[in-house]
């Protein structure tokens, strides 16, 4: 005789009781990830500030800017103006167009310093490795996914940025990979959303909406990807030839880099047309470029060059390999992290794809199985090469001989006040001082923090920087504090 299941089996086995609890499992893996990553990105950023290896460009910057958001000002930043000389209130949408900082303006309702950022960047980092799990998860399966999440959290471009000073970058792996990530779950409405956030990032992400347009059109979603392409074209000009002029910028912005190309946007895009192979020489050369490409691509074992979404990062290394600026061109610094996401995401469909056509001959699910434990050893075998190998060393947690004579001089500035102060110093007063970054030219500060025992940006020659103390003496200054070549300078009012 059969009897009935009762109710409460009945509505366990319709929940799918098993799968819940996988969800779960593999939503609190990958939370103790972002958590994990996070708390590692803060402690390379703030032992890094605890130490005195930050810098008034950039970490300065951009701790004005949120300040004047957050107490609902504007986004001014006296030490890019008065570098330009361009006076107190240039604003900082005209140096670079972030209005998206304005986000972060809150946290400083809570801690009003420069290691705010230094935390919300990380986390901001962290966070980019949910939407690549999820993406990665429908490609390759949940446990590659985590590999794949693992090898985004531990790469040299992420480690790179997060271990210099905040940038905007922060915002754009979570955003990209958001974009990413939605279009391929056929829910567009939030891509959609996560493409406009990158716009108010840089002014150059045009170039990466451009990028994913020609994806979408190259996929078979032509009527959006035409609409990307157009939209984030005109949005790179509108924002670069009217909104950043309006805030305060040249006709060319400050960071015009493309002098052999044109003078502007349109002179260098008929350039590059005109002669292609004068560009694809550019792209190669110097060797530096080769080997950031290859730092690129092999931490997704370059499976990264079988998927089209590639090229939605290929605008953005043009930018830079076609400027003259050759700190852009390498692996080091924060510019790589523009395109980590794209191309994890790249690497994730290129080995799904690889594994499809392989199918037969290898057998698909092992094979990415395996691809995803090789991304991940990568990923880890290249972690002493870069910045978050530091946390390895135990110097790396140790202040240098100078750090306390640099303490002492920071303490020696009171607060409110209007501070000149060499690149290094700059980060432990802007919490409670208005920082300028001492250099060359004088800014008739109040007060002076130079350095006269190690080189100081942006000073051409050290020797210059005896000589810039020697001036501010002979002007009216008084010395009220020297110590290990840190000199502490008032001028009287």
């Amino acid at each position: 005789m059969t009897t009935a299941a009762s109710p409460g089996i009945a509505a366990l086995k319709a929940l799918d009781v098993p799968g819940v609890m996988r969800r779960r499992r593999h939503g609190l893996t990958l939370g103790g990830l972002v958590v994990l990553a996070s708390a590692v990105y803060s402690l390379l950023g703030l032992v890094k500030f605890a130490t005195y290896r930050n810098s008034i460009f950039d970490l300065v910057i951009f701790d004005q800017a949120v300040r004047g958001y957050a107490s609902f000002g504007a986004p001014a930043t006296p030490a890019v103006g008065m570098q330009y000389g361009l006076g107190m209130g240039f604003l900082q949408l005209a140096d670079h167009f972030s209005p998206i900082l304005a986000l972060l303006a809150p946290l400083y309702w809570l801690h009003d310093g420069p290691q705010t950022l230094i935390v919300a960047q990380a986390v901001l980092f962290a966070l980019a490795a949910v939407p690549i799990w999820h993406y990665a998860e429908r490609r390759v399966g949940a446990t590659p996914a985590h590999l794949v999440a693992v090898a985004y959290l531990v790469s040299w471009p992420v480690a790179q940025a997060a271990g210099f000073d905040f940038h905007e970058v922060a915002f754009v792996p979570l955003l990209s990979a958001i974009m990413i990530e939605r279009f391929d779950a056929d829910r567009p409405a939030a891509g959609v959303l996560a493409a406009a956030g990158l716009l108010l990032v840089k002014e150059d992400m045009g170039l990466l909406l451009a990028g994913f347009g020609v994806y979408l059109f190259l996929t078979r979603r032509r009527l959006e990807g035409a609409a990307f392409i157009f939209f984030a074209l005109g949005a790179l000009v509108m924002i670069r030839n009217v909104l950043m002029p309006m805030a305060g910028s040249g006709p060319a912005g400050f960071h015009w880099a493309y002098g052999n190309w044109g003078a502007d946007l349109g002179e260098v895009a008929l350039a590059v047309l005109r002669n292609p192979p004068a560009a694809l020489a550019q792209f190669v050369s110097p060797m530096v470029k080769v080997n950031t490409l290859a730092f690129l691509l092999w931490p997704m074992a370059l499976t990264a060059l079988f998927s089209p979404l590639t090229l939605v990062a290929v605008p953005l290394v043009a930018e830079r390999f076609l400027a003259d600026r050759s700190q852009w061109w390498g692996p080091d610094f924060q510019y790589n992290a523009f395109v980590v996401a794209i191309l994890v995401c790249a690497g994730v469909d290129g080995a799904a794809r690889l594994a499809e056509r392989l199918r037969g001959r290898f057998g698909g699910r092992s094979m990415v199985t395996h691809w995803a434990v090789a991304v991940c050893v990568i990923g880890l075998t290249l972690v002493p090469r870069f910045e978050l190998g530091k946390l390895l060393d135990p110097a790396f947690y140790q202040s240098e001989p100078y750090v306390a004579a640099a303490r002492e001089a920071v303490a020696a500035v009171p607060d409110g006040v209007v501070v000149e102060a060499a690149n290094g110093i700059g980060p432990a007063l802007t919490a409670r001082t208005t920082v300028l970054l001492w250099g060359p030219q004088s800014y008739g500060a109040p007060w002076i923090v130079a350095d006269v025992a190690r080189w100081s940006y942006p000073f051409g020659e050290f020797d210059a920087q005896r000589r810039r103390v020697d001036e501010a003496l002979g002007s009216g200054y008084r010395k009220v504090f020297e110590r290990d070549g840190y000199i502490v300078l008032n001028r009287p009012s």
